[in-house]
């Protein structure tokens, strides 16, 4: 019983394979439904896709090089290195290198040259016309050299501008010189304006003079030293006795003319001292030129 089973299957399964291989190659043939699937037709040429047009190939730009830049002028160029020294020998030693000696000073700088050397003095070309433009009668005078004390171009003074007199000439250098004469012309207008009497003179005691401040060795130098200062130590009017600087009774007209000239001073001077600064000036009026600090003036 078993073996008719499974030779009947056998021949069942045998059989439909049959069917099944008959039943594709009639569809293969008639072109039924459910076999093969026809080929699309070609396309035409014209619907093709174009072929892709290869670019044409970039070319590399030139390298272009920089120009070099021009050479150095000979006397521009870095001096050439000294030769290196011959390498030691290890079984010897060491050789000794001395360092390159500084360069000799120039001729006109050394020895006697040197001291003898000088510093051209300052223009006092223009200071000279404003001067004579203000009236004042001067005459010029050797350069002074004695030591540290030292005055390139002084001027000797004899008179100021509106006949105003100097009985004692004074020595100064133009810059001083102008300050003095346009200092006087406002004493003038005082003289007028508290005494009602014109200013005919100024007395100076001290102009040049190689000496150290207040007189005291160990100080240091003056502006006397160098022409630029003057010591006023009275003043003459017409019509009227003169008025000598000192410490003039309270309220008096002397007294507010000297006042008036003193303070007017401060103007025109970078240094004004007189009675009351101290022991020194208790008799004159100390002006002078004295340049300081960020234009600092000593006005007491």
């Amino acid at each position: 019983m078993g073996i008719g089973r499974f030779l009947g299957g056998f021949a069942v399964s045998s059989w439909l394979a049959l069917c099944l291989s008959i039943s594709a190659g009639a569809r293969a043939e008639t072109g039924w439904p459910g076999g093969p699937l026809p080929l699309p037709p070609e396309r035409p040429a014209e619907l093709k896709p174009a072929e892709p047009i290869a670019a044409p190939p970039i070319p590399a730009p030139p390298i272009v090089s920089s120009p070099l830049p021009p050479e150095k002028p000979a006397e521009l160029r870095a001096p050439e290195p000294p030769p290196a020294p011959p390498a030691a020998d290890p079984g010897r030693n060491p050789p000794i290198v001395s360092p390159p000696l500084p360069p000799a000073p120039p001729p006109e700088l050394s020895g006697e040259a040197a001291l003898a050397l000088k510093v051209a003095p300052p223009e006092d070309t223009a200071c000279r016309i404003r001067l004579k433009r203000l009236g004042v009668v001067f005459e010029p005078q050797p350069g002074i050299a004695s030591g540290q004390c030292t005055a390139a171009n002084p001027l000797k003074l004899t008179a100021l501008g509106d006949g105003i007199a100097l009985p004692q000439a004074a020595t100064l250098v133009c810059g001083a010189a102008e300050a003095l004469a346009r200092w006087a012309t406002e004493v003038q207008v005082a003289a007028d304006q508290e005494l009602g009497r014109p200013l005919s003179g100024i007395v100076i005691g001290t102009s040049y003079e190689c000496r150290g401040q207040n007189h005291d060795p160990d100080a240091r130098l003056s502006e006397h030293a160098f022409a630029n200062g003057a010591d006023v130590m009275s003043f003459a009017f017409t019509g009227r006795p003169p008025i000598a600087v000192g410490k003039a009774p309270e309220g008096t007209p002397e007294a507010k003319f000297l006042a008036r000239v003193r303070g007017r001073a401060c103007d025109f001077f970078r240094t004004v001292l007189g009675p009351g600064s101290d022991a020194a000036h208790a008799t004159h009026f100390h002006l002078d030129e004295r340049e300081r600090n960020a234009g600092h003036r000593l006005c007491q």
